[in-house]
């Protein structure tokens, strides 16, 4: 049976890397640089990385950072709380309570997971509740609690995929410029916010159709832009303005994923008709957010602090924050019941793994001497899986480099998509914004 393979794509100074070994694709992007919902305890807040995705005998300790209101007298926040881990992912589950230690940059309180249940062949799953106590207010992480638990595999029999060292100043020339919008208000330009001193905000996010159809969101003139066959097409939204996330579904309604702001503080998802009007809005489970996708049933946001893919609407209605966080899971969902999960390990390792419900059935471990940084999408491509990940950039038969282009600010993890055997990237400069293909050889 033919081994997957990884395909990676490589960038400048801070640029974007893509290549095939198997059945993945790489790309990476270098840069210099039912429980109560977590944000439902007001003054209190919490964040926790899991262990997704462990090699065998590979000891698994669980990181919290517990974040109170001031206090009145100044003393620093005291903190407590439990996890209650269990091995595989049903059952009862064990406390082990947590202990405050002085590593505070991977998060001050931990817990050791027992030897027995962390080398389970099937993983471990587990939730904490933290505490303020000096105010008695309590979080749990993730949001659902026991009934969506954290969930950690054990990696398998992966793919080792070696980037090596990266070396920059060779970028890749795009196949096709698909859409350049100057500065301005009027159809066919993009809107552009702040100032010099401050920085400059162009279009958030854009998300690009089976047939090759390019939408901008255009949030700074609260609108959405249809780039088609060399015509634009202008849609009116009601959006607040902010570097939001866009996904655009098979029906063309369009969902918005905008972050706190002065007149909303908690992050909304907003779903839009074609035409632009409003058809609902949901509020999250979670505090934040780090990225929107869509699902098989709708539009799946990665929250934080759970640090879990939660959907937000199931066949186009909207989920309550309580349904979100009952429905937690640790990967992006995927068509047939498969999501896929990235796990990444200090600052030189990616982990990623496809699994059918709770099995891994298939992993891939990537390595460099050049460190990683943020994952941008982690997308299917037939047998293939794009993988765009920032970089500070051997092991694939395809690679290239690309500038990144980041004149102006957009959402963080919404710069790169991938619509048939193509990865699309949207880039600005001084005169305006602009996507740009590049087209990704077939694997045989």
């Amino acid at each position: 049976m033919r081994r997957p393979a990884i395909r990676s794509l490589v960038g400048g100074a801070a640029g974007l890397a893509a290549g095939i070994i198997g059945g993945v694709t790489l790309t990476s992007l270098s840069a210099a640089g039912v429980g109560v919902p977590a944000s439902a305890t007001p003054g209190l807040e919490a964040s926790h990385v899991p262990p997704a995705l462990t090699l065998p005998g590979e000891p698994a300790t669980l990181r919290y950072a517990i974040v109170c209101a001031p206090r009145e007298d100044g003393r620093p926040c005291a903190g407590s709380g439990e996890v209650y881990v269990r091995g595989g992912h049903a059952g009862s589950y064990e406390q082990i309570p947590l202990v405050r230690g002085d590593d505070s940059s991977e998060g001050r309180y931990f817990a050791q997971v027992p030897p027995a249940l962390a080398s389970s062949r099937t993983g471990f799953s587990y939730y904490a509740v933290l505490r303020d106590d000096a105010s008695g207010a309590s979080i749990t992480v993730p949001a659902g609690g026991a009934a969506a638990p954290d969930r950690s595999l054990p990696l398998g029999d992966a793919t080792q995929v070696e980037l090596g060292a990266h070396e920059f100043g060779a970028p890749r020339r795009a196949d096709m410029r698909v859409v350049h919008a100057s500065w301005g208000s009027e159809p066919g330009q993009t809107g552009l916010a702040g100032s010099r001193t401050l920085g400059f905000a162009g279009p958030a996010s854009f998300d690009v159709g089976a047939d090759g159809t390019v939408t901008l969101l255009d949030q700074v003139n609260g609108r959405a832009e249809r780039w088609a066959r060399g015509r634009v097409e202008v849609v009116t939204l009601a959006v607040s303005g902010g570097l939001a996330d866009f996904a655009v579904e098979p029906d063309g309604t369009m969902d918005v994923l905008e972050p706190p702001n002065r007149l909303t503080p908690v992050p909304l998802l907003r779903s839009f008709r074609g035409d632009g009007t409003a058809r609902w809005t949901q509020r999250l489970a979670d505090r934040t957010w780090a990225k929107l996708a869509l699902g098989p049933e709708g539009p799946a946001v990665l929250q934080q602090p759970s640090e879990q893919w939660l959907p937000a609407a199931e066949q186009g209605t909207a989920l309550d924050r309580g349904a979100q966080a009952a429905r937690g899971r640790p990967g992006r969902p995927l068509a047939h019941g498969r999501e896929v999960v990235v796990d990444r390990v200090g600052s030189s390792e990616l982990r990623i793994a496809e699994l059918a419900g709770n099995a891994v059935v298939r992993s891939w471990r990537i390595t460099s001497e050049t460190p990683l940084g943020e994952v941008q999408l982690t997308e299917p491509h037939g047998n293939e899986l794009v993988v765009v990940l920032m970089l500070r950039q051997r092991g694939a038969a395809e690679r290239f480099s690309v500038e990144p282009s980041e004149w102006a600010e957009s959402a963080p993890l919404a710069r790169f998509r991938l619509a048939g055997s193509s990865l699309y990237q949207l880039g600005s400069t001084a005169a305006g914004a602009f996507v740009d293909r590049f087209d990704l050889k077939e694997s045989r």
